[in-house]
């Protein structure tokens, strides 16, 4: 049996995001908070909709070199993932490491309780000689824990989630990665590649307007968590790239002037028609900004893996 244990506590843990985010100027949330059970019910539909590759890119990667991702990480894995949702790519990994020792033990962490209960029984019962050990924790605040797991370790990284992150936030992210890991542990790492702005502007408009609503459901968290009472028709969703800085901008845009109330947090917010709430940046990175990256976070970057169209990359590297 699989407990999943948070701590209590005496309010919402959005509630400090919330309240820094909408104090600052410009106004912003961030990314994390998507992912509560609806956000990352939204985000699995995401990521099967015709205009998101990312996912389905990844995922053909994994598919052709699975084998020869698990033999070059080495013998006696222990396997963790960072932000695992419901590790649906991740089963792809797991086969083939599975079949490659007897034993294996899978850490997934997120923050989300509910993708990681997805992940477990869409796990359990397949392999049996799997070892599943879902960590419900924030992974962006460090994970010291790591350091105690005995064994080599690989740790995964994947979706482009790196791309969330600040440039400078993304190195110091990967630097307390590197500090919770022994030498000879390995890092995979997924990266979305720069391509074309239709193909990317494309991927988070899509036509169903299932990204709009995922976008939204921040909203409709802190209305559920705290009291909020934003009226979700009052903003519209836009995502767009922005070249000078190599990253898609998600945004949510006040219609018209408005106050909001959220009684957890006893504010009253004001919005300007046209005002936005900036939500999340997605980096996209080309080979020399994936190198900069690994050798600025103390990694040695020893292998790459690319889908034949050259949008995404898996690159592995090495403490």
């Amino acid at each position: 049996m699989t407990a999943f244990r948070t701590p209590a506590l005496a309010v919402s843990p959005i509630a400090e995001d919330v309240l820094q985010g909408l104090n600052a100027t410009p106004k912003r949330l961030p990314p994390k908070l998507f992912y509560d059970a609806e956000g990352s019910r939204l985000f699995e539909q995401i990521t099967e909709l015709p205009e998101y590759y990312p996912t389905r890119t990844e995922r053909s990667i994994f598919h052709d070199c699975a084998k020869e991702i698990v033999q070059q990480a080495g013998a006696n894995l222990t396997l963790i993932e960072l932000g695992a949702g419901s590790a649906s790519k991740t089963r792809i990994l797991i086969e083939a490491l599975c079949q490659r020792q007897l034993r294996a033990e899978f850490y997934p962490v997120d923050v989300s309780v509910a993708a990681l209960k997805a992940a477990v029984s869409t796990l359990n019962g397949d392999f049996p000689t799997l070892h599943v050990r879902p960590m419900v924790a924030d992974y962006s605040k460090g994970l010291p824990q790591l350091a105690s797991l005995a064994g080599r370790k690989l740790v995964l990284f994947i979706g482009s989630t790196i791309g969330n992150f600040e440039p400078e936030e993304a190195v110091q992210f990967l630097q307390r990665v590197h500090h919770s890991l022994q030498p000879g542990d390995a890092l995979l790492l997924g990266l979305d590649l720069v391509k074309g702005p239709d193909l990317l502007h494309a991927a988070y408009n899509d036509a169903q307007g299932v990204t709009a609503q995922f976008n939204k459901n921040v909203l409709a968290r802190i209305n559920r968590e705290l009291g909020g009472d934003f009226d979700l028709e009052a903003f519209r969703h836009i995502a767009f790239w922005n070249p000078a800085y190599s990253r898609i901008e998600m945004h949510l845009e006040s219609l018209h002037p408005q106050w909001i109330r959220i009684e957890e947090l006893r504010r009253e917010f004001h919005f300007e028609a046209g005002e936005r709430i900036h939500t999340e940046n997605s980096y996209k990175f080309t080979r020399g900004a994936i190198a900069r990256l690994m050798r600025q976070s103390g990694f040695l970057l020893e292998r790459s893996w690319t889908d034949s169209k050259r949008w995404f990359s898996v690159v592995m590297g090495r403490v």
